[in-house]
């Protein structure tokens, strides 16, 4: 396994970065967005699980704006005030616009690697950033084969922009793999946004996972559902050798 600390010159400054790579020959290139705890130990074996597999693996810290890793450098807790500030703050550093500039420079990135087999790339994004896998398909639609969302969090809003509203624009494969009551995809939004991708006309899977909470595929956090994990693998492997190899 080849592990690489890099930095990307992304949209509005330099993103931290890791890749990951079975080494040895090309790969199919996969940006993997972290969730909003960012890179760290439990991401990065969830990125090099994914290289192993046979990828060459792109690992931006998608939250830059917020600031350099780790993007907590403090015990969170749910509801405390310093938590929820960070919280607060890191949202606030990756708006939906945001998002959509800084996803061309990411999918740039990994295709000019040597080690990446060409022309197109998957995306897979996490809980905050499901929504950002959705739209750098929607943004960089003729290099983006596949884009996957697990326990993806607002991809219906009221807004001009939500990413919903972007499915239009996607020529790759979607897959979205949704949580139980989780309040930000709710039943309502769910249904809105599988009507959506069914007007779209394009290859797409939308899925509750049974039992399963917002965070599950993540380890070392409350929410980690061991069992649904694994079939998230089974289901993110099926999704790239589908359409990347």
């Amino acid at each position: 396994m080849i592990e690489q600390k890099i930095a990307i010159a992304a949209a509005d400054g330099v993103a931290e970065a890791v890749f990951y790579s079975p080494g040895g020959g090309k790969f199919p290139g996969v940006l993997y967005l972290t969730d909003l705890f960012g890179i760290r130990p439990a991401t990065e074996g969830m990125g090099k699980r994914v290289a192993a597999a046979g990828y060459t693996v792109l690992m931006p810290n998608v939250f830059y704006r917020g600031g350099t890793l780790p993007l907590f450098d403090f015990e969170f807790k749910m509801g405390e005030e310093r938590s929820m500030q960070r919280v607060g703050a890191l949202f606030g550093a990756l708006t939906g616009a945001m998002m959509e500039k800084d996803a061309p420079h990411y999918v740039d990135a990994l295709l000019a690697r040597d080690d990446v087999k060409g022309p197109t790339i998957a995306v897979v994004g996490y809980c905050f950033t499901g929504a950002m896998a959705l739209r750098t398909a929607a943004v960089a639609p003729e290099k983006v084969a596949a884009a996957a969302s697990f326990h993806g969090g607002r991809l219906v809003t009221e807004e001009d922009d939500s990413p919903h509203s972007r499915i239009p624009h996607v020529k790759g494969e979607l897959y979205f793999g949704h949580a139980i009551e989780d309040q930000s995809a709710t039943p309502a939004q769910i249904a809105k946004l599988d009507d959506t991708i069914k007007g779209w006309g394009g290859a797409f899977q939308s899925e509750m996972y049974e039992g399963a909470r917002h965070g599950w595929t993540v380890p070392g956090r409350e929410p980690y559902n061991e069992k649904q994990a694994e079939r998230h693998y089974e289901k993110l492997f099926d999704l790239l050798k589908r359409t990347i190899g």
